[in-house]
This record gives structure tokens, C-alpha cells and sequence, in this order.
């Protein structure tokens, strides 16, 4: 997605105001529409990454192949990325509650029908439509929390601060349910329950958020745009498609002129949004969003952030399992420790990044591309007799450092976002995210697959997961750089006029 900073003001006639809320302010209140919306991020969080532990299970009972098995995975995080934008306005558009407790109401009823799908097939089309519904149910989490907390600067660093922490720990903490429902087989079900755990979760979500929600809209947002999201959905689809399916034998000249053209239609996609916005129309993104160097360099770094989870976590628990031969219960362990040193790591950068800013999440990436260069050394050394203790403790340290990065950056990136524009912002940083994901889901195939007949096991796969550590620790130190943009701390945040009255400052 091209991200090209633009200067945009809006005829006389239509002047943008401030967002139109329905704001209860009491504390209690506060703290349960909080409690919602993360329910429900966590529930997407857990979606993303439930089945990695679940897949050899799920490819034992449905008889699923390599490619289906990608798709499980990849089908969920790709229409997720690509619904995203539009879930933002649309939120914008009809109002961040209702929307909310739609798109809540079809991922709920789409998980229920992940659990009793009968083969591979039903599943992925299952997967898509829980996709499209966290599009539309996502994005209002970060915009409720931007306008409601807005008026507290500290309340609002710890909403973010625990945001971050779900969708961190979300990605880490599925495996281990996935794992650990998986193996219990819970009344003969096999893998089902990792789907079917969402159904009390999300009818709690939709009763409560009926009762606490806040609702708010952007006040001068007239419509949807059409042209925009044919746009940005079809550029997207021909850059990610051909990297979803590529198989061991690598990418066909085809699948680069694919991608090719989706970067053109991309670049249409951003001229479109120009001349909307110069007409006074209302496009799909709000470029002028892109002139803050801290929503640049933070959008950049969520999408790195995502492409390596993605990489990461899928070749890890395909390692742990076909590489060591752990049981799906074992490899969960393995989550455990990932996900305790991301718990510690979310409350540290959390307690820190007020005073230190960008500082945290670098010296985040630091830390975890240091353990992931010892793992690999470990890993090459030991191969597999390493056994479980030593495949799982280093991801304590891992763990932490990835906390430290994904508790702090939706506030460092979106803290400063005039509210007008939040469905918009958030939209966007969710589409980095999912976007990022379903990159590295796919490149999982390239790096650990290329050159085989088969899917590899044991001695083969450790190998090909030890080489995969280094695109790892090479997006880490992308990522540091990247956080250069950000804030170097945090302030009581003020907020500035909508960037079509005026520029934002930059960062």
C-alpha cells in the first residue's frame, strides 16, 4: 500500500467539525466498554494464530494437503487485511458501535461454522468470512478507545498499553489454546473447540457492548467510496495472492508480473484518493494522515511487525512439531514461555515508554534479535536432541522483546490522530498488521519448502527453520530503524485541528 503524504484542505462550504460522540465518562463505564473491545480483539488475535499448533491435526482429519493448510491460515489474515480500510470508514461512516457489534455477531456465527465444517474446503470458507467480519469489528476497537480515553492522557497510555498487549499476546497465547484443545480432544472434537471457544466470548461481547458502548461517527464523512475500494482491494489481492500460493517450487515469471500490477493499481488506488480529497469528496483513506512522520514510520514498523510474527511463529510451530517431533500439547509449552515473556515485556514498555519513548520498542528488537542469533547457533549445534526445555526457554527472552515492541507502538503511532480521522488511522494500522501477516504466512512456504518434493521433517526442516531465523533478525533491525520516526516520549496529548483545517505537526 503506497503511503504518500499529501496537503489537503476542504472547501469553505463543508468545514470538518470535531467527531459527534455519545460519550458516558464515568469510570465504570470506561472500564467495561475497555473490557469489551478487548474481548473482542482478543478473540481476532487468538483467530490468527489458534491454528498453528491445530494444523498437523486438522491435516490428519480432513485430509488437507500443504497448500490447504496454508490457506486455513493465510484465507483468514488476507481477507482480514484487505477488509480492513473499508471496516475503518465504515465505522466512520454508520457509527464505531454498530458496526462493532456486527462485525462481532458474524465472527461469532462464522466461528461457529469453522467448528463443524466437514473438510478443508468448508473451512477455508469459513476462515473468509471470519475474516471480513474482524474487518469490520476490529478497527472500532482502536477508534473507541482514541475517543473515549481522550481526555485522560494516562488512562490512554495504559488503553493502548493494554491493546498492544492483547494483540500481542493474542499471537502467542493461540498456539497454546490451539495446543492445548487439540490435545485434551474435548468431547471427541478433535481440533473444533479452538473454533467454538469463540461462541461464549462473542455473545458476551455483543450483550455487554450493547449496554456500555459509546457511540461515535465522524461527523462530515457523506458516504463510502466505491472507486476506492475496488481499488485498494484488487491492488492488494495481486500482490499478496501470488505469495499465498506459491508452492516448494518458488514463484512463476507470472506471479511477478502479478504482483507488478498490483502495485500499479495501488498507485492509481493513491491518485484516486487525491483527487477525491481535492474535490472535497470523501475518499476511502485520509491521506494528509501520512504527512506525520510518527504515523508513517509506526505504520511501517506494525507492518514489519506483522510480516515477522507471520514468518515466525508458523515455521516455529511446524519446527517444534515435524522438526522435533513434539506432540501439539508439548509445542504449547513452547508457547507459554513466548507468551510469559511477552506479558512481562508488554508491562515493562508499558511503565517505561511515557519517559522513554521510541527507546522501548528498540531496545525491544534488540533484545529479540540477539536470542534469536543465539537460537540459531543452538539450534545448529543441538538439532534434534535439543529436546523441549531448550527449543522453549530462549523464547522467554524472545518473548519479552517482542512485548516491549507490541505494547507501546498503537499509542506511539496513533496518540496524536485527530479524532475525525480515528476510524481511518486505525483501519489502516490494522491493515499494516494483517497485511504483514499474511506476507509472512506466505513467504513461510519460500523459505522453509523451496527445493522439496514434500513437506520436510526432522533434520531437513531444522535446517530450513535455522535459515529462517535470519529474515527474522534482519526485519528486527528494519524495524529499529524504523522506530527512529517515532515520538522519543510521550506528552499530555492535545488535540490539533483535523489536518484538512490544518497540517499536522510533524513528529
Amino acid at each position: 500500500m503506497p503511503h504518500e503524504p499529501t496537503t489537503t484542505s476542504s472547501p469553505p462550504s463543508r468545514p470538518r467539525t470535531r467527531t459527534l460522540t455519545r460519550t458516558r465518562t464515568q469510570p465504570r463505564t470506561r472500564t467495561l466498554a475497555l473490557a469489551v473491545v478487548l474481548t473482542a480483539e482478543m478473540m481476532n488475535a487468538l483467530d490468527g494464530s489458534v491454528v498453528y499448533t491445530a494444523l498437523p491435526t486438522i491435516a490428519a482429519d480432513t485430509g488437507a494437503g500443504t497448500a490447504a493448510l496454508q490457506w486455513i491460515h493465510a484465507a483468514y489474515a488476507l481477507t482480514f487485511a484487505l477488509g480492513l480500510i473499508t471496516g475503518g470508514r465504515l465505522g466512520d461512516l454508520y457509527g464505531r458501535r454498530r458496526i462493532f457489534l456486527i462485525g462481532t455477531t458474524m465472527f461469532t456465527l462464522a466461528s461457529l461454522l469453522c467448528g463443524i465444517a466437514d473438510g478443508p474446503a468448508l473451512l477455508i470458507a469459513a476462515r473468509v468470512l471470519q475474516g471480513a467480519a474482524a474487518a469490520a469489528m476490529v478497527p472500532q476497537v482502536l477508534a473507541t478507545l482514541h475517543v473515549t480515553f481522550a481526555s485522560d492522557e494516562g488512562s490512554r497510555t495504559k488503553a493502548f498499553g493494554l491493546y498492544g498487549t492483547v494483540m500481542s499476546l493474542g499471537s502467542v497465547a493461540g498456539p497454546v489454546l490451539g495446543g492445548v484443545l487439540t490435545q485434551a480432544d474435548l468431547f471427541g472434537l478433535g481440533w473444533r473447540p479452538v473454533f467454538l471457544i469463540n461462541l461464549p466470548l462473542g455473545i458476551a461481547a455483543v450483550l455487554f457492548g450493547l449496554r456500555c458502548l459509546p457511540e461515535s461517527r465522524e461527523s462530515t464523512t457523506r458516504r463510502l467510496d466505491p472507486y476506492g475500494m475496488l481499488l485498494s482491494t484488487l491492488g492488494l489481492l495481486l500482490i499478496t495472492v501470488p505469495l499465498t500460493i506459491a508452492d516448494e517450487h518458488g514463484l512463476p515469471t507470472r506471479s511477478f508480473l502479478t504482483m507488478a500490477a498490483g502495485v500499479l493499481v495501488l498507485a492509481a488506488f493513491v491518485a484516486q484518493q487525491k483527487t477525491k480529497t481535492r474535490k472535497g469528496g470523501s475518499p476511502l483513506v485520509v491521506l494528509s494522515l501520512f504527512t506525520g512522520r510518527a504515523f508513517t514510520g509506526g505504520l511501517a514498523t506494525q507492518l514489519a511487525f506483522g510480516l515477522l510474527s507471520g514468518a515466525f511463529f508458523l515455521s516455529w510451530a511446524l519446527f517444534m512439531q515435524d522438526g522435533l517431533g513434539l506432540t501439539p500439547g508439548e509445542a504449547s509449552l513452547g508457547f507459554v514461555a513466548a507468551s510469559l515473556g511477552e506479558m512481562g515485556g508488554a508491562w515493562l514498555a508499558m511503565s517505561l515508554v511515557r519517559r522513554y519513548g521510541r527507546a522501548v520498542p528498540q531496545a525491544g528488537a534488540l533484545l529479540s534479535a540477539a536470542t534469536l542469533a543465539a537460537y540459531h547457533h543452538l539450534i545448529t549445534t543441538e538439532g534434534t536432541s535439543m529436546g523441549l526445555v531448550l527449543a522453549a526457554a530462549p523464547m522467554l527472552a524472545v518473548g519479552l522483546g517482542l512485548g516491549m515492541i507490541g505494547a507501546p507502538l498503537a499509542d506511539l503511532t496513533l496518540g496524536r490522530v485527530p479524532h475525525d480521522d480515528a476510524g481511518s488511522a486505525s483501519g489502516l494500522f490494522n491493515t499494516a498488521t494483517q497485511l504483514g501477516i499474511a506476507l509472512g504466512t506466505a513467504l513461510t512456504t519460500l523459505i522453509l519448502f523451496t527445493g522439496t518434493t514434500a513437506r520436510p521433517q526432522g533434520p531437513p526442516l531444522n535446517t530450513a527453520f535455522a535459515h529462517s531465523l535470519w529474515y527474522v533478525i534482519a526485519a528486527l533491525a528494519a524495524m529499529w530503524a524504523l522506530m527512529l520516526l517515532l515520538p522519543r516520549g510521550t506528552r499530555p496529548d492535545r488535540q490539533r485541528p483535523s489536518p484538512t483545517q490544518e497540517n499536522p505537526a510533524r513528529e
